[in-house]
C-alpha cells in the first residue's frame, strides 16, 4: 500500500506544479498585456502632449449696442440708450495642432462709454407758505414739475476676463467685465408750472388759482433744463456672454482662415448683465426751489425777471430719497474682434551634434558611413 500511496502523492503534487506554472503563465501573460496597455497609454499621451500647442494672440475688439439701466422698486421703468466699448485685449488658444476645437482665455483693457435716459414723466410740487402779493393778500407760490427726464452718461475703465471654446467657425466666450467709473455725468429737463394758490385762505372757488401772470412770476410750460452735472456710481461687474463666428473662407477638414491663418476676423451678438447696484443712496428731493418770495423783487412788468425760477435745481434722481432698492445695466449688442498671432519659433527636433551625427561623411569607402 505503501508504494501506491507515494504514487498518488507524487501525481497530486506534479498536478500541482503544473496548474501553478499555468497559472503563473496565464499571470505573467495578464501582467505583460497591462503594461502593453499602459506603454500604448504613455506614447500615446506623449505624443499628444508634443502636439498639442498654445497660440498667442493679441488684438483689439469694437463692441456696441443697446444699454439700459434697470432700478428695482421704484416709480422709473428701465431707461434707453446706447453704450459701446473699445479696448485691446490678449488670447490664449490652447488645443491640439490638428484639432478644430480650441480651448479660450482672454484678458484685456479697454474703454466704454454710454448714454442713456429715463422717460419717467413723473410730477412733484413745491411751495412757498403764506407769501404775500402786491395787493397784500396771501397766497401759496406753488412749483410744479412735470414731464421730467433724467439722462447719464457715462464713460468708465474695462476690464474683461473671459474663458471659452471654439470649434472651426463657431466660438463661444463667457465671464465677467469689470467697469471702473472715471466719469459720470447726469442731465435733467423738465416742464415748469409757477400759479398763486389763494384757496386756503379765500375759500372762493372763483379765486382758487391764478396762473399764467408774468407780471407776478406765474409761468406756463417754461423749459426747465441742468447743465451737465458731475455724480458717483459704484463699481460695476458685468456677467458677459458672447456667441459668434470667425470670418473669412474656411476649408473643409481645417478650422484655419484662407489665406492667412495667422489673424482671425470674429463678429459676434454679446449680452453685458450688471451684478452690483450701480447708484449711491441719497435723500435729497427731486428738486429745490426758493422758500422765500418778495413781492417787490419778484415783481417782472416787463416779462425779464426771472428770479423765481432761477433758484431752481433739479437734483440727480440716484440720489433722492427711496428712489430705488437697486439700479443694475444691462446691454445687449455686437461686437468685432481681430486678432494677430504671436509667432513662436518651433521646437527643434534634429539640432546640434545630434544632427550631425546623422551627416554621411564624404570620401569614406564601403558605402555611407556616419560620423561620430
Amino acid at each position: 500500500m505503501q508504494p501506491q500511496k507515494n504514487f498518488a502523492t507524487n501525481l497530486c503534487y506534479r498536478k500541482s506544479v503544473q496548474s501553478y506554472e499555468k497559472k503563473m503563465k496565464n499571470t505573467n501573460y495578464s501582467v505583460k498585456k497591462h503594461q502593453t496597455y499602459r506603454l500604448l497609454f504613455l506614447v500615446l499621451l506623449i505624443s499628444g502632449t508634443l502636439q498639442a500647442r498654445n497660440t498667442n494672440y493679441v488684438g483689439a475688439y469694437l463692441e456696441g449696442g443697446g444699454w439700459a439701466l434697470m432700478p428695482s422698486g421704484s416709480k422709473y421703468g428701465p431707461s434707453l440708450g446706447a453704450a459701446g466699448s473699445l479696448g485691446a485685449l490678449y488670447e490664449l488658444q490652447a488645443g491640439n495642432k490638428v484639432s478644430e476645437t480650441k480651448f479660450l482665455f482672454d484678458v484685456g483693457l479697454g474703454v466704454h462709454g454710454g448714454w442713456t435716459r429715463f422717460d419717467a414723466n413723473l410730477a412733484s410740487k413745491m411751495a412757498i407758505e403764506n407769501a404775500t402779493d402786491m395787493d397784500g393778500d396771501s397766497f401759496d407760490y406753488v412749483y410744479e414739475i412735470t414731464s421730467r427726464k433724467d439722462a447719464y452718461l457715462n464713460v468708465a475703465a474695462q476690464v474683461p476676463l473671459l474663458i471659452g471654446v471654439q470649434h472651426r467657425r463657431f466660438y463661444m466666450l463667457a465671464g465677467v467685465k469689470a467697469n471702473v467709473n472715471v466719469f459720470t455725468r447726469f442731465k435733467s429737463t423738465a416742464t415748469l408750472n409757477t400759479y398763486g394758490d389763494y384757496y386756503r385762505f379765500t375759500e372762493n372757488p372763483n379765486f382758487a388759482e391764478f396762473r399764467n401772470m408774468p407780471e407776478q412770476q406765474f409761468f406756463e410750460n417754461m423749459p426747465l433744463t441742468t447743465a451737465l452735472l458731475p455724480t458717483k456710481w459704484n463699481l460695476d461687474v458685468d456677467l458677459h456672454l458672447e456667441f459668434g463666428g470667425r470670418l473669412g473662407f474656411l476649408p473643409e477638414g481645417t478650422g484655419f482662415e484662407v489665406p492667412r491663418r495667422d489673424v482671425e476676423y470674429r463678429l459676434a451678438a454679446f449680452v453685458d448683465y450688471g451684478l452690483l447696484d450701480l447708484h449711491i443712496k441719497g435723500n435729497n428731493p427731486l428738486a429745490e426751489a426758493p422758500t422765500s418770495y418778495d413781492a417787490a423783487s419778484a415783481y417782472n412788468p416787463d416779462g425779464t425777471n426771472m428770479s423765481m425760477i432761477q433758484g431752481i435745481k433739479l437734483n440727480d434722481v440716484f440720489t433722492t430719497s427711496g428712489f430705488a432698492n437697486a439700479v443694475k445695466d444691462a446691454t445687449i449688442g455686437i461686437k468685432f474682434t481681430i486678432l494677430f498671432q504671436i509667432h513662436q519659433p518651433e521646437k527643434c527636433v534634429l539640432c546640434g551634434d545630434s544632427y550631425k551625427s546623422l551627416v554621411p561623411a564624404r570620401g569614406r569607402k564601403g558605402g555611407v558611413q556616419y560620423e561620430e
